[in-house]
């Protein structure tokens, strides 16, 4: 009984949740909007156990061409689609996407060799933008994957990268700028597979 109990403490585990968007106002006309993504595993796959960073919808599309131009032949779970009059006023809306986004990264974590890209860890739980989770990976930066992760404090990452306007911004006219909706998913498990190097 006892070993059974071993067994099953032993058990690797991953945990992802995204909830608590809000929204970002870039300049007088745009807006966007961000989620936090909540990360718990055993995992030795992974250098933090627990954290939790913002990203945004768009932010989302990259990490998913990253992974496909990486991954060849594996299929790649869908991103929800971009919907170009999505507001925070709209509950249905909010937790449609948070939905759609939560079950891909759920798929994602499902696959050791998608496990081996270092940006998706980057992504995950570390306070880089986009721009320099790229250049961490290829070795252009004076800090590693490692290094990046491991001295993330809030989690929160710094989006000093902007653009105009991109896939996922809105008129602030129509955003109910400011404003945070406490709908979420429910955090899920995920069945994790082992893999015994990462490239970090």
């Amino acid at each position: 009984m006892n070993s059974i109990l071993d067994n099953l403490s032993k058990t690797e585990f991953v945990s992802i949740c995204v909830q608590d968007p809000r929204l970002h106002q870039d300049d007088l006309w745009h807006t966007h909007v961000d989620y936090e993504i909540c990360l718990h595993t055993n995992s030795m796959c992974f250098r933090k156990k627990t954290s939790c960073v913002r990203r945004r919808y768009s932010d989302f599309v990259w990490l998913r061409h990253c992974l496909e131009r990486n991954a060849l032949i594996i299929e790649l779970p869908k991103l929800p689609p971009w919907n170009p009059f999505f507001s925070l006023k709209n509950k249905e809306q909010v937790s449609k996407r948070m939905k759609g986004l939560q079950e891909f990264l759920e798929s994602v974590l499902q696959n050791p060799f998608l496990l081996s890209d270092s940006r998706l860890h980057l992504f995950l739980q570390s306070d880089l933008s986009i721009p320099r989770i790229e250049r961490c990976a290829l070795g252009k930066t004076r800090y590693t994957v490692a290094e990046a992760i491991q001295l993330s404090k809030s989690g929160y990452y710094n989006s000093e990268d902007k653009t105009s306007c991109d896939s996922d911004c809105e008129s602030s006219a129509s955003s109910g700028l400011g404003s945070s909706i406490d709908t979420k998913t429910r955090d899920s498990t995920v069945p994790f597979l082992h893999l015994s190097e990462v490239d970090l």
